[in-house]
This record gives C-alpha cells, sequence and structure tokens, in this order.
C-alpha cells in the first residue's frame, strides 16, 4: 500500500475535550464532527468526545448524522442547518435534534414526527443575530417560536446562534450576544418556555465565560487547534493530526539541477534530493513548494525542491543522509519539532481549519488511541 497517510491522536481529542469541559462547566460541551471531524475522522472523534465529557455532538449535513448513527454512536446530535424538507423523515428516524429557522422545514419536520410516532419532537431555532448566513431574524422569532409551541407534534427544544467573529472582535461578539438575550426576554415575556441557550463557539466558549449559556459548541478546540494564537492560550491542547509520509526515492543532482514539473527552482548547491509519495491530489498545496514551506526528516526541516505534483514531492535535504522508507512528517511533531497546521495557514494564506479539512480520501486515517 502506498505509504502516506494521517496519525489522529483521539487519546489527545479526549483530553482536549475534558480540558474544555472544566473551562467552561457547568455549561455542557456540544463536539463540532461536522465535515468528517475536521478531516480526523467523524465517528472516532465523536466517540473520543464522548469519553472526554462531550454530551452533544453536531453536524451540518443530514448523512454526516446518518453515518453517526450507522456506525452506533447514540449520544444527541444536533444538524446545525436546515436539511431539505424531504430529508425531515430521516432526521426524525434517526433521532436527530433539527435547527430550524423557515417555516417550511417546521412543517416538515412536524409531519415527519407524527407519521414517525415520535411526537413531540425535539427542534432547535436558530436565531441571526449578525452572522448573516443563516438563521431567523430575531424579529421574525417570537412568531416562529410561538408556531412551534403551539404545534403538539413539536417541543422547542433550544434556541441558539453563532459568532461571527469572536476571536478577532469583542465588541460586535457582545453585540451579538446582547441580541439573543433580547429575544431570550422577548420569548420569556410571551410565557414561551425554551430547554436551552447557546451562542459560543471554540472562541466563544474560551474568550467570553458571559457567553456560555447552557452549552457551548466547541469545534477547532477539541482537534488541538485554536482560532487565534490568543484564544484559550493558557490551556493545554494537544493537535491531533500528524500528516506522514516515507522516502521512496533518493538521488544525487548537481548544482543548477531542476527538479519536478515546471523545473521551477535549481538546486542552489549539489545535494540530495528525497521523492515522496503524497501530493496535492491527496491536499499538499502546490503553494508549499512556493512560499519556503518545509517537511520534517529525522526531526530536521527541509525545503520542497521543486513543484508539489499530483501525487509526489521532492524533498531538498542537502547533505542530510536519508534512506528510502524514512518516516516524512509534512503535518505535526517529530523529535522535538513540529510543523503546526498554524503554520500551514500561514505560508498558505488561510486559515488552520482549511488546512486540516483539506485533507483528501486518499489518506487512510490510523487512530490512535482512544477507548
Amino acid at each position: 500500500m502506498r505509504p502516506s497517510w494521517i496519525e489522529v491522536d483521539l487519546d489527545a481529542v479526549t483530553h482536549n475535550v475534558a480540558t474544555i469541559a472544566r473551562v467552561v462547566a457547568p455549561s455542557t460541551v456540544c463536539a463540532v464532527v461536522k465535515a468528517d471531524g475536521y478531516g480526523h475522522g467523524d465517528v472516532p472523534v465523536a466517540r473520543a468526545s464522548v469519553s472526554g465529557g462531550a454530551r452533544w455532538l453536531a453536524v451540518a449535513l443530514v448523512e454526516e448524522a446518518v453515518r453517526l448513527r450507522d456506525a452506533g454512536v447514540e449520544a444527541p446530535i444536533l444538524l446545525l442547518s436546515e436539511g431539505s424538507p424531504t430529508e425531515a423523515p430521516e432526521v426524525v428516524s434517526r433521532s436527530v435534534v433539527p435547527t430550524v429557522y423557515r417555516p417550511p422545514f417546521v412543517e416538515a419536520v412536524a409531519v415527519a414526527a407524527a407519521g414517525a410516532g415520535r411526537a413531540p419532537y425535539p427542534v432547535h431555532l436558530k436565531v441571526d443575530t449578525g452572522m448573516h448566513r443563516v438563521g431567523a431574524s430575531p424579529e421574525d422569532v417570537p412568531a416562529l417560536a410561538r408556531t412551534i409551541v403551539s404545534d403538539p407534534r413539536l417541543e422547542l427544544a433550544g434556541v441558539w446562534t453563532h459568532f461571527a467573529v469572536a476571536e478577532e472582535d469583542m465588541e460586535y461578539t457582545k453585540r451579538q450576544a446582547v441580541a439573543l438575550e433580547r429575544v431570550r426576554e422577548a420569548l420569556a415575556g410571551a410565557g414561551i418556555r425554551v430547554g436551552v441557550f447557546h451562542a459560543a463557539n471554540t472562541a466563544g466558549a474560551l474568550e467570553y465565560p458571559e457567553a456560555r449559556l447552557d452549552m457551548v459548541r466547541v469545534g477547532l478546540g477539541i482537534y488541538g487547534l485554536r482560532p487565534a494564537p490568543h484564544v484559550g492560550a493558557d490551556l493545554d491542547l494537544h493537535p491531533a493530526m500528524r500528516v506522514v509520509s516515507r522516502v521512496a526515492m533518493v538521488r544525487s543532482l548537481p548544482e543548477g539541477a531542476r527538479p519536478s514539473y515546471g523545473r521551477r527552482r535549481p538546486m542552489p548547491r549539489a545535494g540530495v534530493v528525497a521523492t515522496v509519495p503524497i501530493g496535492y491530489a491527496d491536499g499538499v498545496s502546490r503553494r508549499l513548494s512556493e512560499v519556503g514551506a518545509t517537511v520534517l526528516i529525522d526531526g530536521r526541516r527541509h525545503p520542497y525542491a521543486g513543484t508539489v505534483t499530483m501525487d509526489q514531492v521532492v524533498v531538498d535535504v542537502g547533505e542530510h543522509p536519508v534512506a528510502v522508507g524514512e518516516e516524512v512528517v509534512l503535518l505535526g511533531a517529530q523529535g522535538t519539532d513540529e510543523i503546526t497546521a498554524d503554520e500551514w495557514a500561514e505560508w498558505l494564506g488561510t486559515i488552520n481549519y482549511e488546512i486540516v479539512c483539506d485533507f483528501g480520501p486518499r489518506l487512510p486515517r490510523r487512530h490512535l488511541g482512544g477507548r
């Protein structure tokens, strides 16, 4: 088999969830495992998160929830966005708690619940307090909430919002929190009871104690990453992902030789290059070879020697002795050094979320630890 893979430390996930759970208590932790657990593997991460104290899980798509249920995951699952009305029967049959914010989907869930004999069925109503992506406008929430609580087929189990800039704009985040509080007051004034309120993502949970409410939805943090360096800077979070390959070929090249497609970079001196069987089809961006990125071999950093190709990269190891089969770490720790997702994000002008989510399905996930 091709010697390239992703290692996921499930003990790190469990540790991260437990660490965050202690900080946010008595708020409940909802572990966000959408997008295949941010590239880490949704089912193993879900189980590790529950082991760490997560009481809820959250996904973006109905099929993500189905995959968890098919794997035997029994924890409550929150669907973060409305599905299609045609998906409502699947949502109900799989005991997934849907987010709602438009009447057609509310009605579809009610019909599905009644048809399955599951009434009253819990839903969470999402409020758009400033993200302006999805959700009901604050002025529309009371009417939609009344529709839900007056329908014997439904239960208003939660109301929530999502912070847009919790890692960087305190004032805007506070305005969003105030907007949700006003919704809470309006519902209470109308005699509408709600199960739980929640607003905070990782940054909100760690930087705004007043926004923790009844539950926090933690995504990036459970994978040992931070949305900004200052977020939870005093917390001992452990990155869970390593991207690993092995040297497939070693050859000596003269000064000025230009390896790989485009012949873009001349060898600055005579030396050795190592070919590594991983490429942009796996999520290793071509731009890495243009921006001074490095890999780790034998605990030392070595630069890319030429353009990243679809299936392979070439690394300039200089005069350092390297053997076929030797471990190459593209992301993660080796020896006393570590190449972080934040470094990749800086190299590529993006965010660490995108880095870990971009590694493709050709790379098998090897899950280490866990119970």
